[in-house]
């Protein structure tokens, strides 16, 4: 729509923007277009974070060095090395939900990419899962719930799931998560001591790891590579 009104209201947020009103590209397009763009947008970047953990799983069942074959793979211009950390599956506010819905968007029309991404992020956590029961621990130690560093976002993150998983198996699991306030979550153990947590956890899993692991990295299991999010 690029009616007086798109027009004035695209003004208006480019004003609110940082950088000079010239520099921002703007596309006026209908409402339902504008929707597909933030659907297209994410799913492509949940695309990117499945290929790379695909790539991870490829690396870790071969013995191979994924850091090397990304890194490799990452010169090429047109792939760039960005976006491109291994993970326990893509999560946040966005990614999974614009992904599913834009899979439901899709109804009866041919596809095969858009329900692959969704379906590799399940097969991905599947993955890391008998990854971690592999390893027969008694106690898991669970650092931190939010989807990255930085942020204070537990919402759909992947790291969710696994332990949901991981309970079923009647497996002690404790967190250390400083965001929570409460002794408990979802009936588990929040250990707000780090140090402690760290002793009694016999494995401690960390969709993205820090310095403060780093002491305890022999019993850390994590597919963050580049310490990046």
């Amino acid at each position: 729509d690029n009616s007086d009104a798109a027009k004035t209201f695209a003004k208006i947020l480019a004003r609110c923007s940082n950088k000079k009103i010239k520099s921002i590209p703007i596309v006026f397009m209908l409402s339902n277009e504008a929707e597909a763009v933030k659907l297209f947008s994410n799913t492509y970047l949940a695309l990117r974070v499945a290929f790379f953990n695909e790539l991870d799983t490829f690396s870790e069942i071969h013995g191979l060095s994924a850091r090397k074959i990304i890194d490799g793979v990452s010169l090429d211009s047109r792939i760039g090395d960005f976006y491109n950390n291994p993970s326990f599956g893509y999560g946040g506010y966005c990614l999974p939900k614009d992904s599913q819905q834009l899979l439901t968007n899709f109804k009866k029309i041919p596809n095969k990419i858009i329900t692959a991404v969704v379906e590799s992020n399940k097969t991905r956590k599947e993955f890391i899962i008998q990854k971690i029961l592999e390893q027969k621990p008694k106690t898991v130690g669970v650092y931190r719930l939010t989807m990255k560093n930085g942020s204070d976002n537990f919402r759909e993150s992947a790291i969710i799931d696994i332990i949901k998983e991981i309970k079923k198996k009647s497996i002690k699991i404790i967190i250390y998560e400083p965001l929570l306030k409460t002794n408990s979550f979802n009936n588990m153990k929040v250990i707000k001591d780090f140090e402690k947590f760290a002793q009694i956890a016999d494995l401690i899993i960390a969709n993205r790891k820090s310095n403060k692991i780093n002491k305890y990295k022999k019993k850390v299991y994590s597919r963050d590579i580049f310490n990046d999010n």
